[in-house]
């Protein structure tokens, strides 16, 4: 029986008097691909920072992995990763030593050898001894993907992990994904404005506006009940609240 490991109930977020999330609840189930879509202010990096303990929630409840987050985060924490295009590493080190500290972070055993699979997976191996600074944009976002896998993480949280990547990187990477989803059971929460991208990776979708989720279902489900062409159709309708 496919079980849920993340629960999250009335969850709710107000910074002084803008209510970022109010009152949301869903669940993410073993080995699925759950979207989290909405538009700019809607409430999706509030939310993951939120289930990374990273931002305290206003009032609601967390579980992961079957545990309270407020009670367990550290134990949580060493099981998931995450990954954004709009998180900075540290730009003084090399690309390598930006993954040999996480890597350390992390307790990985072998890490000499992870660092060097994933490195070639994901086509940075000659970008190994760059200081971090001098990298591109998608160079970043490969290193920062890199890093999101090196512990093996049960659930991984990606806020738009491709949108810095070219068509040829983002495809291997999203088959990456799944590949790895498919060998291990891996549990993704997945943003993205690329409507497309979407539709490939999510077997469901939360749709959030104004801090509030208006839909839930399979992207199939969402199109049909907005009377959409597709989910890009969706998305302006909702967007421009038309």
């Amino acid at each position: 029986m496919i079980h849920s490991v993340v629960e999250v109930r009335k969850l709710t977020k107000r910074f002084e008097r803008v209510t970022a999330v109010n009152e949301i609840s869903f669940e993410i189930y073993q080995g699925e691909i759950l979207g989290m879509l909405g538009p700019n202010g809607a409430g999706k990096t509030t939310t993951i920072q939120m289930l990374l303990g990273i931002t305290t929630p206003t009032s609601g409840q967390i579980r992961i992995l079957g545990l309270d987050l407020d009670r367990n985060r550290e134990e949580i924490l060493a099981q998931v990763n995450f990954s954004s295009s709009y998180v900075s590493l540290p730009q003084s080190l090399t690309v390598w030593e930006n993954l040999r500290v996480f890597a350390q972070i992390y307790h990985v055993r072998n890490y000499r050898e992870k660092i060097d699979r994933l490195l070639s997976v994901f086509e940075i191996a000659p970008l190994r001894d760059t200081v971090t600074r001098k990298l591109s944009t998608g160079q970043l976002t490969r290193v920062s993907l890199a890093k999101a896998l090196l512990n093996d993480p049960k659930i991984l949280f990606l806020d738009e992990p491709t949108a810095s990547l070219d068509p040829d990187i983002a495809d291997k990477t999203r088959l990456l994904l799944k590949t790895i989803r498919a060998q291990s059971g891996l549990t993704i929460l997945y943003t993205s404005h690329n409507m497309r991208e979407m539709e490939e990776m999510s077997d469901r979708i939360i749709f959030l506006n104004k801090g509030e989720i208006i839909s839930t279902g399979t992207p199939a489900e969402i199109v049909k009940r907005f009377e959409g062409e597709d989910l890009e159709e969706v998305f302006l309708k909702i967007a421009r609240g038309t």
